[in-house]
Parts: C-alpha cells; sequence; structure tokens
C-alpha cells in the first residue's frame, strides 16, 4: 500500500514540473499577456507553437483527469474526474478549433491543469501520510532475528522463523516475534504498539510482542506466533478493515457527491446557454469551465475518509483497535456504559485485602505464608505475594501435609500450623466470636483462617481487588454525562461493595453468563444507548448484544469476532479514550462536511457570474484555485487529529507522602516507615498506622485512590 501511495504522488509531482516548466514558454506567446501591459507584440507561430504545447500539456498533464474521466463514465458513476476531465476537454477543444482565428483558451488551459495537478499532488501527500501512519507500524518489525541453535546465534531473516525457535535479544534491539520469554528480565518499551506509556516488566515466562523495544536487559524469546498470526500483522489487518468499511455518514457523502455531480453538469449548460447570446462563445466558456471545474466534490469525497484513515490509525498506536467504524460513529451517542466485573473493573485474581490478628502480625504473616509456600492454590499464592509485599520473611516447613477440602498442617519452629477455610474451623471445633470477622464474612470475601497450637492466631480476608485505574474510568465516564452499570456473576454482597467503592449508578448481581446479554437488552428496550465492555470470550454474547461491544484485556489475542472495538491493554481508562474520540472524529467529519457544502452553495453561483455586474468574476485558472483551496482546508483540518490526546489523568503518582490511615502528610526524609504496595511507594507518620495498614492494606489504599479520583 505504501508503494501505490508514493507512486500516486510521485506521478503527479512529475506531471505538475513538466507542465509548469511548459507553461513559462506559453506566456511569452500569449498575445493576451502583451496586450494587458499595453504592448502589441505577435511572435511568428505563437499560435502554431502554443498549440504544440498546450496539447502536450493537455495530454500528459491532464493524463490522470482524462483517464478518470473516461473510469467514472465507464462504471457509470461520474464525479470529480468526470467534471475537471469535461472541463480541461471543452477548453482544448474550442482552442483547436479556434486557433488560427486568434481565439483559443491555450495559456487558461495550461495554467487550469497545472494548478489541478498541484492541488491533487498536496492532498496525495496528504492522503499518503494518513494511510502511512499505519503502514508505519509495519515498519516497527525489525527485518533480522538472533536465532539460537545448538548454543550458537546466528542472524536470520524474521520471515525464516518458526514457532518454537529460541532468539536472542540484546538491549536496545527491537523484538523480532510475538512469543514467551524463556531467559532474562527486562523492561520493554511498547508504547507504539498498545498505548502503554511507561515501559514494562518482563522476566520469564511473560509474553512480549514483536516490534517492541528492549530496554537494558538480555531476553532469550521462545517464538509462539509468525507471520500474519502475529500481534502487528493482526492490528494491521483490523485497521484495514475499518478503514474499507462504510458508516452512516460516509453514505451521506458519497450520495451528496454523485448529486453534485448533476447539479454542476446543468449549472455548466445552463451558464453556457445564458452567456452565449448575452457576451459571446468565449465568455460563455470560460464560465462554463469554471463552474465545472469549481464544482468538483473532491473536498466532499475526502471529508470522511480523511477522517477514518487518521482515526483508526491514531487509535492503533493507543492500543484501541476498531474492527467496524459503524461502532465508532454509535460511540459518540452512548449514554449507559455496563461494566463486567471480574478481570475489568477488578483484577481477576485473589488479594489479601484485610488481617485480623490476635499475635503479633509479622509473626502471624510469617507463619501463614511458610505454610502456603508449599501449595499451588490460588489463595496460598495469594497469602505468599502478601507476605513479600510488606517484607515479612519465611521460614522452613516440616511434615506438611495438605488435608483435601479443609487446609494444610505443618509444624514450623515446634509448633503446629493449620491454615484453611471454615470447614477446617468446623473440623477443630474451634469458635469464632469476633464481630470483625463475621462482618468481613458477610461482605463476600474469602475467609482464611490460621491456628496455631490449638488456638486462632488470625484471619485473612482476600478478595478480586478493584482495579486503581478503575476508579479513573468510572469518575471520567460520569463527569461524561454516561451512567455506569456493573453485571456480574458474583454475589449481592461482593457486587454492593464493589459499586459502593467505585460509585456506581446500578449493578446486576448473580447473572449467569448467558444471562448477560438479556440484561444488556433490557436496558436498550428502556432506551438507553449502550456499550458493554468485557473480556470478548465469556462475555462474547453481552458484547454482541450491545450497540457497542468493547472487549477489554486482549492482550496480543485481537482477533475477537464478537466486539465492535478492542482495547489491547487492561485499563478500563481505554473505554473513556474510545468515547472521546468518537466524539471528536466525529465532530472533524461534519466540519469537513460542513465546508464542503457550504463552498459549492456559495462558488457555484460566482463562477457562472452571478455578480459579474459588479465586475466580480471567476477565470477558470482561479476556479481551479479555489477548488484546490477547499480540498487542502478540509485535509488540515483532518490532520488536526494527530495532535489530539484524549485528556485522561494518572490515577495516581508512584509515591504517595500522605499517610493513609491518619490523613497527615508525611516528609520521606522524616517517615517512621514505607511499604512498597501493588508498584506504589507509601508513608507513615508512625508505627501504629503502618501496623493499621498491615491489617487492612485493601482498606487504606482503596480510600487514597477514592480521594485521588476526586482531587
Amino acid at each position: 500500500m505504501c508503494g501505490h501511495h508514493h507512486h500516486h504522488v510521485m506521478d503527479f509531482k512529475r506531471r505538475f514540473t513538466l507542465s509548469v516548466l511548459l507553461t513559462i514558454p506559453l506566456l511569452f506567446l500569449s498575445e493576451s499577456i502583451y496586450s494587458f501591459f499595453g504592448i502589441e507584440f505577435s511572435i511568428p507561430y505563437g499560435a502554431f507553437l502554443s498549440l504544440m504545447l498546450s496539447t502536450v500539456i493537455f495530454f500528459y498533464g491532464g493524463f490522470p483527469f482524462l483517464s478518470g474521466l473516461v473510469y467514472e463514465v465507464r462504471v457509470r458513476r461520474p464525479g470529480m474526474m468526470t467534471l475537471v476531465g469535461f472541463a480541461i476537454t471543452i477548453a482544448f477543444a474550442y482552442s483547436v478549433l479556434t486557433v488560427f482565428s486568434g481565439g483559443g483558451f491555450f495559456l487558461e488551459l495550461a495554467t487550469l491543469i497545472d494548478i489541478m495537478l498541484l492541488g491533487h499532488w498536496v492532498e496525495a501527500r496528504s492522503v499518503m501520510g494518513a494511510s502511512m501512519a499505519l503502514e508505519g507500524l509495519a515498519k516497527l518489525m525489525p527485518k533480522y532475528a538472533h536465532l539460537i541453535v545448538d548454543g550458537d546465534v546466528k542472524d536470520v531473516s524474521v520471515s525464516d522463523l518458526r514457532v518454537g525457535d529460541i532468539v536472542l535479544v540484546k538491549p536496545g534491539e527491537k523484538i523480532p516475534c510475538d512469543g514467551v520469554v524463556v531467559e532474562g528480565e527486562s523492561h520493554v518499551d511498547e508504547a507504539l504498539l498498545t498505548g502503554e506509556s511507561k515501559p514494562v516488566h518482563k522476566g520469564v515466562g511473560d509474553r512480549v510482542i514483536g516490534g517492541s523495544i528492549n530496554g537494558d536487559g538480555v531476553l532469550k524469546v521462545r517464538v509462539d506466533k509468525s507471520g500474519d498470526e502475529t500481534y502487528l500483522a493482526q492490528v494491521i489487518r483490523l485497521v484495514k478493515q475499518a478503514q474499507e468499511s462504510k458508516t452512516r455518514i460516509q453514505d451521506i457523502a458519497d450520495k451528496a457527491a454523485a448529486l453534485l455531480f448533476y447539479i454542476s453538469l446543468a449549472a455548466g449548460v445552463i451558464t453556457f446557454l445564458y452567456w452565449y447570446p448575452v457576451s459571446g462563445v468565449y465568455a460563455a466558456l470560460s464560465r462554463t469551465v469554471t463552474v465545472l471545474v469549481i464544482a468538483c466534490p473532491h473536498a466532499l469525497g475526502l471529508a470522511i475518509p480523511l477522517v477514518v484513515a487518521l482515526t483508526t490509525s491514531i487509535t492503533a498506536k493507543m492500543g484501541i483497535l476498531i474492527r467496524d467504524r459503524m461502532a465508532l460513529e454509535l460511540a459518540r451517542n452512548i449514554d449507559t456504559v455496563v461494566f463486567d466485573k471480574t478481570g475489568t473493573l477488578t483484577l481477576g485474581e485473589l488479594k489479601v485485602t484485610r488481617v485480623i490478628s490476635y499475635i503479633d502480625l509479622d509473626e502471624l504473616v510469617s507463619l501463614t505464608a511458610s505454610l502456603e509456600s508449599n501449595s499451588e492454590h490460588t489463595i496460598a499464592k495469594a497469602i505468599v505475594e502478601y507476605a513479600k509485599s510488606i517484607d515479612v520473611g519465611l521460614r522452613r516447613v516440616e511434615e506438611f501435609k495438605s488435608i483435601p477440602g479443609r487446609g494444610v498442617y505443618g509444624r514450623i519452629d515446634d509448633r503446629e500450623v493449620y491454615v484453611g477455610g471454615w470447614n477446617l474451623i468446623k473440623e477443630l471445633k474451634i469458635p469464632i466470636k469476633d464481630d470483625v470477622v463475621k462482618e468481613v464474612s458477610g461482605r463476600g470475601e474469602t475467609l482464611v483462617f490460621t491456628v496455631v497450637d490449638g488456638a486462632l492466631a488470625g484471619v485473612f480476608a482476600l478478595s478480586d481487588v478493584i482495579r486503581p485505574e478503575s476508579y479513573e474510568a468510572v469518575k471520567a465516564l460520569k463527569d461524561m454525562g454516561v451512567n455506569v452499570y456493573m453485571i456480574t456473576g458474583d454475589s449481592e454482597d461482593v457486587a454492593k461493595w464493589v459499586a459502593e467503592e467505585l460509585n456506581i449508578d446500578r449493578y446486576f448481581a448473580n447473572v449467569l453468563p448467558h444471562e448477560k446479554a438479556e440484561k444488556v437488552r433490557d436496558l436498550m428496550r428502556m432506551g438507553y444507548r449502550v456499550a458493554m465492555v468485557g473480556d470478548g470470550v465469556n462475555d462474547a454474547p453481552a458484547l454482541a448484544s450491545a450497540q457497542v461491544g468493547i472487549a477489554i484485556g486482549a492482550g496480543t489475542d485481537v482477533a475477537i469476532e464478537s466486539a465492535n472495538i478492542i482495547l489491547v491493554g487492561n485499563d478500563p481508562r481505554g473505554v473513556v479514550k474510545v468515547l472521546e474520540i468518537a466524539k471528536k472524529s466525529y465532530s472533524k467529519m461534519i466540519q469537513n462536511l460542513w465546508w464542503a457544502a457550504g463552498y459549492n452553495a456559495i462558488t457555484i453561483p460566482m463562477a457562472a457570474g452571478v455578480l459579474s455586474n459588479l465586475g466580480l468574476t471567476i477565470p477558470p485558472a482561479i476556479g481551479a484555485i479555489i477548488m484546490s483551496v477547499s480540498d487542502v482546508i478540509v485535509t488540515l483540518n483532518s490532520s488536526t487529529l494527530r495532535r489530539y490526546e484524549p485528556k485522561i489523568p494518572e490515577y495516581m503518582e508512584k509515591h504517595i507522602t500522605i499517610d493513609p490511615v491518619c490523613g497527615m502528610e508525611v516528609d520521606p526524609s522524616q517517615a517512621y516507615g514505607k511499604i512498597e504496595y501493588k508498584g506504589i511507594t507509601i508513608y507513615f507518620c508512625s508505627q501504629e498506622c503502618q501496623e493499621k495498614f498491615k491489617r487492612n492494606p485493601e482498606k487504606y489504599f482503596s480510600k487514597l485512590l477514592k480521594n485521588e479520583s476526586q482531587a
């Protein structure tokens, strides 16, 4: 595609350059130029030389318009090229017939073709720039890779890589394939692929995307996708598909352009019939040609495709893939967004949200995590991760054993330790009298009990944690006047807690996967314009049922048929970007259409000579300039989208100097202590506040996020 656009631009440039060079002698051969300066002068055989030069300009410079005329007539879809082709053919034919009688349009014909070529050259360059924004993605993929074969490294073409190959990626190099890290760790820049502004840490087992840039580490990557299956290839295919699809506003523009052709042709005929008896054939033809040129519906034809080409390529770089342009047009009117809870508004994985300790907190965490480190259960992993997050070390466990359906057992420092759920507590016949435990249980959180030497030592509450970005996403949508709903298969208690935390208007709990689509349709029957946001697999029916389906967290698997729009990352703030970009791009389309239609409504009567009694007439060359300027204005207006950045605030800084427990501002240099939680350093004014945070980190972290989003 890139080569096609480049050839198109260079062709117009070559034709324009030669036509201008041939027009210069015509200036000296034109008697009208000398008459303008009051000089009576004529060059021998000037008319014949003018005919020769104009013939070359007509056939060589005018070839794109003449061939366009033939094509449009053949497919019975007359448009801009037909009008321009008719105009220059009429001017040339009249000039040939009158060449030896002192008439002719030679200079006017040449300047008209020159200006039309210049306008199309400028426009083609702009269109190429819009298309190449997408094609630039293809250039992100390196040409060569360091393939590891039997311990040796050899450079091979990326096209020769096969699934299962191991490649070496050195610091600063582009990753040559989609795959999984099998050795090493580094930070990878995925900004131009997914829109993620910060380098992403990658270690063993993490996926990497071909075309992203490796940081300062060395990675060995196992290829798991190649050729047309890679993320980049899928993105390019999706964007091309979106650019080729049509929307309602595009259909309106196409019909208007077709109608304008017949209006222009009729206006040209009427202009000639009116002016021929009044001012003679020369003036009549001049104004007819001007009408045909100035009325070209080119700006109308550019109004929508340019915006679409820019929008789809810009959003692709943000990690937003538009599968269906109609969905983007519908997204501007969305007034209700329905989020699936698990994995969309929440992380989709269990985290420790509260700790109730009846012994020393660090001792409780150490005993529990040490025992759980021997288990592969999801809950066990969450507790071990929690211990690491608050810098609590693990100990050696003896006599470890799993108790099916109840928990685990082991001896640590000659102490008997049990860790498990309610079934374990019932079996050990340990009474639960603490009201706090009952309160936590009532919120639908998963409880894990630790029993040490026959006595209850503490309780861990775990739940699916709310994404930090969800607070900003919900707030931004509500600021835009959009209703926010949540739908989940979880219990009423869990759904209520998440909805209250995020200040969500309404939620649906205990909804089975196949029932989500019906809930979406219910909202639509109530008159809401609904966008559904989910994972694209479990939520596929609901995504397909909504007016706009947005699949989130697609990662490198962007071939999701159920969604109209795909967010590569897991950040729900991408939904805000989609709605903002939809409004902005539609606004640009309307601006372009108004300009194109308004320009024709004003200039066609002027070209026909309506204001000639005031001395205001438009020669063909000036008409060509006006038409070209109209195209350029539409192009420039569309190009302003390149500078558009959705205003999505960051949810919080990496360092928090407000104690989340007491609210006191803390000087990091004089803080009692600090804790790294979810990649954010939090400072505390005292031991008491730090201990309280450790006991219930999610409560205080959520409080921080709420305060930040309301700031």
